[in-house]
């Protein structure tokens, strides 16, 4: 792992952040859940390539704006197989603590909407626009019904 890597992981184990930019001097750090602070990071158009990031979980949309922004490497405490591979096939660095078949959603009783958004997704300029239409249905409470 590079100096960048290492700080990032340090940052993101030491400080409780969810996700961490680093090259050189230039720190990004969040502590909003999910993609939001990836997508606010591709909103203002900064130019991360060459970043080393860390994020708490890293599944496929993830990986994808990853591969948009083109950072070197990603450290994730989790990682799904299908960013895994997304990363290396975009020769993406990528180092992780345990590979899960899938990332669920955060009530654990099925798959996470970005990553059902992006399922047959390979080609990351075509995640933006998937993910955004999927956001307003984690804004949404979920409907009650008596049905299973």
């Amino acid at each position: 792992m590079t100096e960048d890597s290492l700080l990032a992981r340090k940052l993101l184990e030491e400080e409780g952040c969810t996700c961490v930019l680093c090259n050189q001097d230039t720190v990004y750090k969040s502590f909003r859940r999910g993609i939001s602070s990836l997508l606010t990071v591709l909103e203002k158009r900064q130019d991360f390539s060459g970043f080393s990031a860390a994020d708490k979980v890293v599944g496929k949309a993830a990986a994808l704006l990853y591969c948009l922004m083109q950072v070197r490497a990603v450290y994730a405490p989790v990682i799904s197989r299908s960013a895994q591979e997304l990363l290396q096939a975009h020769n993406i660095s990528v180092h992780y603590g345990l590979c899960v078949c899938a990332i669920k959603n955060r009530t654990g009783d099925g798959l996470c909407p970005m990553e059902t958004a992006v399922q047959h997704i390979t080609d990351p300029r075509q995640a933006l626009p998937a993910i955004r239409k999927a956001l307003p249905a984690l804004q949404q409470p979920p409907l009650q019904s008596n049905f299973l």
